[in-house]
């Protein structure tokens, strides 16, 4: 897939009808970035209606080694450019179904709430693959209420560590509790078909090490519910213990 294939099938899942002004916003958030420590992850503010990014956060040129003007200046064509090219397909894939998902299954009062993450693998400065796991949270709309500016993190990880592309939707609920409402793994179905959304969360909660009545708490239902839903988890994965579950995870977060 070449770079006119792909700003073809990205605008039109982007495709929007009005330029709305946030510049009041991104000053303030730029305003953080002095006061960030350098580390592993960096942000920008990313404008898919011109498929530009509004800023990007001192850590990038640290964290992949890239030229930060020559990313200003070329925009998203640039960076698509350097992902790794069997991730492409599946990363449009995983995106297209995501947006697709959100305007078809999520309030419009809700998607001011919601996080959006992904994954791919993108070429650093010396030519060396690492992977990339995008979180992205809606700051704009059109007038659609389609998201078309956001805040997206990226966290660089080892290219040593294998990450199939998925894409994942969350809601922040009433106890301001992220609650996974939408997952797809492009790459294999391992547990995207067999896990639910609300398995799928217990067992989030569970890597973060809470017990059943924390789950609970958290998530509105009893701990008994909870257990009930690690037995069948358990059951699902063929595997016989929630140490076991949560060694598995820990390896592919990207499941979760």
């Amino acid at each position: 897939m070449n770079g006119s294939s792909i700003k073809h099938v990205y605008k039109e899942i982007f495709k929007s009808y009005d330029n709305p002004s946030l510049e009041k916003h991104i000053e303030k958030i730029i305003e953080l970035d002095t006061f960030l420590p350098y580390s592993s992850t960096f942000f920008c503010i990313t404008n898919t209606q011109n498929l530009t990014f509004e800023y990007i956060s001192k850590n990038m040129p640290a964290c992949l080694g890239l030229d930060k003007k020559v990313l200003e200046s070329k925009g998203m064509r640039y960076l698509w450019s350097r992902m790794h090219p069997n991730d492409l397909e599946e990363w449009l894939q995983a995106l297209n179904e995501l947006m697709d998902f959100t305007l078809k299954n999520t309030k419009v009062e809700d998607r001011k709430r919601m996080s959006y993450t992904w994954n791919y693998r993108l070429k650093n400065s010396n030519n060396d693959y690492v992977n990339i796991v995008q979180n992205t949270t809606p700051l704009g709309f059109d007038s659609d209420f389609k998201p078309i500016i956001g805040l997206a993190h990226y966290t660089v990880l080892s290219p040593e560590i294998k990450l199939q592309v998925c894409a994942t939707a969350k809601l922040l609920n009433e106890k301001n509790e992220y609650e996974t409402i939408y997952f797809n793994n492009c790459s294999q179905k391992l547990l995207s078909e067999g896990i639910s959304n609300r398995e799928r969360d217990i067992v989030r909660l569970l890597v973060l090490n809470y017990s059943s009545k924390q789950i609970g708490d958290k998530l509105s239902i009893s701990p008994n519910t909870v257990d009930t839903h690690r037995r069948n988890i358990l059951k699902k994965l063929n595997i016989s213990s929630t140490g076991e579950l949560i060694g598995m995870l820990k390896m592919n977060e990207n499941f979760i």
